[in-house]
Parts: structure tokens; sequence; C-alpha cells
């Protein structure tokens, strides 16, 4: 069963002196919420979770567990490039309550699809909580080909998979692979309305940051049967998504929530503060959005 359907968030870790702020975190939760997102994804690539110590995350996770309050679902980002690790964090994170894990795929070592079924399938059996898988090669180096994901949709915790390769004849292979209760959503903002069009659930977007209540309308119109008003949000939202990817995210999607005066511009190296002409860019496209 799907954790969730129509638009989950990416959701970003606010930072203040190098700590993370809490009380802003607990804003930016409390406003997705109220806009209408469908599921929150704490500690993913967009919430820096790279650059968090493990009793970071935890300590992430179970404040927005505890913040969502069951209103929508919580999915807490737990991936390694170690299956030892992935295992111990993702056995930590369970504890703190949320609805499942998102696990990327593993990074620098890499591995083959082969091994990424082994790295998977022993994580999966060490949890009892439902798992999304998360391909995005383009950073890890490491491409969840459509016969792997049918080979893991078997096992009877992996539910899903975050599908961020931009290969629409990929994501076709995997939707007509898999079951159909297997979720696939996708993982470019570009690409929500395509992907809904193959059989997807929904996307985990960096978009709904800045936009939650379109974002998450987007889905719910596809989903819904109103193809043309889901067609026309995603084409309206192309130039804002362009935007967000200017530079390396999350560098963007932060400056255009201090921007919008929802959080700050914190990073932890080696991200840092985005060119001039990013945030230039960024107020050019937030004020053509409405945003500001």
């Amino acid at each position: 069963m799907a954790i969730f359907k129509g638009a989950g968030v990416a959701l970003v870790t606010p930072f203040k002196n190098n700590k993370i702020d809490f009380d802003n975190y607990g804003e930016l939760i409390e406003w997705q919420i109220a806009e209408g997102i469908d599921a929150i994804i704490a500690c993913g690539t967009t919430g820096e979770a790279s650059t968090m110590t493990d009793e970071e995350q935890i300590e992430v996770v179970s404040y927005a567990v505890q913040k969502a309050a069951g209103r929508v679902p919580v999915i807490a980002g737990a991936g390694s490039n170690d299956t030892n690790h992935g295992i111990a964090l993702s056995r930590e994170l369970e504890k703190c309550g949320p609805d499942g894990l998102l696990h990327v795929t593993p990074y620098y070592n890499k591995c083959t699809q082969k091994g990424y079924i082994q790295h998977m399938t022993a994580i999966a059996d060490s949890v009892n909580i439902p798992i999304i898988l998360y391909s995005v090669p383009g950073r890890t180096g490491v491409n969840v080909q459509p016969k792997t994901a049918l080979e893991l949709s078997k096992h009877p915790n992996i539910v899903g998979l975050k599908e961020a390769s931009g290969n629409i004849s990929q994501c076709a292979e995997v939707c007509r692979l898999t079951p159909d209760d297997f979720a696939v959503y996708s993982g470019n903002d570009d690409m929500i309305v395509p992907l809904l069009s193959l059989g997807g659930q929904g996307v985990i977007s960096v978009l709904a940051n800045v936009i939650p209540k379109d974002t998450h309308d987007m889905a719910d119109k596809f989903l819904n049967g109103d193809t043309a008003g889901a067609r026309k949000l995603q084409l309206d939202t192309k130039p804002l998504t362009d935007a967000l990817f200017a530079e390396v995210n999350p560098i963007p999607v932060k400056a255009a929530l201090s921007i919008m005066g929802k959080s700050n511009m914190e990073y932890r190296l080696p991200l840092c503060e985005p060119e001039e002409a990013t945030i230039e860019l960024l107020k050019k496209e937030l004020k053509a959005y409405g945003v500001i």
C-alpha cells in the first residue's frame, strides 16, 4: 500500500548558527500542512541530511513526527552507502514513529544492481515499516533499473520508488513492470504530470517548499481526472522550477524561502550561498508567479 498519494514535500532543514532551528522547522511544517501538502519528507537530500549527524537526523525526524501529529504521513530519509550503517540508522529512525523510510541508492563506493538488491533487502529485513527506494543517479552514480525495482517490489516492506533519473522511458518501464500497489513517485518537479500519466502516485517535491498548495493541486487534479488543470499547473510552474535548480539543490530553494521571509539562508559546507545572479533569478520568478 502507498504511504501517500499526491504531493510530498522534501522539506528543507533550517539552520541557525550551525544548529538546527526547530522553531523555524515547526513553522514550515505547520505552513505545509495548512497549504494541503500530502506528506512530509524529513532529512532527505533537500533537508541536507548528508551534513547532519545521526543524532541530528534522529532528532529532526522525531520532531517532525511529533509536530505533524498524524495529520500527514512523515517519511524519514535514512539512506547510506554503508549497509550496516543504513540498518542501524533505519532501526533508530523507526523508533521515532515515522510512517516510512526513504532510502537513496549507495553513493561514491556505488554498487552493481546485484549488490543494490542485497543492500536494500538487508535493510528492509531489519525494520517493520514501509520503505520507498530513491533513484537519483545524477547524484549517486547508481541507477535503479526497472527489473531491479521489480525484484525489490516483491519485498513486503518495500512499497515504492522515488524516480529521479529524469528518463521518462525508464519511468514508463518501471510503471509497466511493477505491481499496481507499488507506488512510483516523481523525483523531478518538471515531470510530475508525465509520471502520473504513466500510473505514478505522486511526487516527492522540492517545488512544494515554496508553493505547497499548487504542487498539491497539480497532483490532486490529475489523480481526480482534471488533466487539463494539472497540465496547466505543470507548465505554469516550469520557470519557477527551473530557477529552483539554477544551482545544486537545496541552495536555490533555501534562498527562495529566505526571499519569501519563511526561513533563512544558512547552509552547511560544502553547500554555500548562491551567486547573486541566482538570487536575482529567484526574485524574478517568485514575483512572476505571484509568491512575492
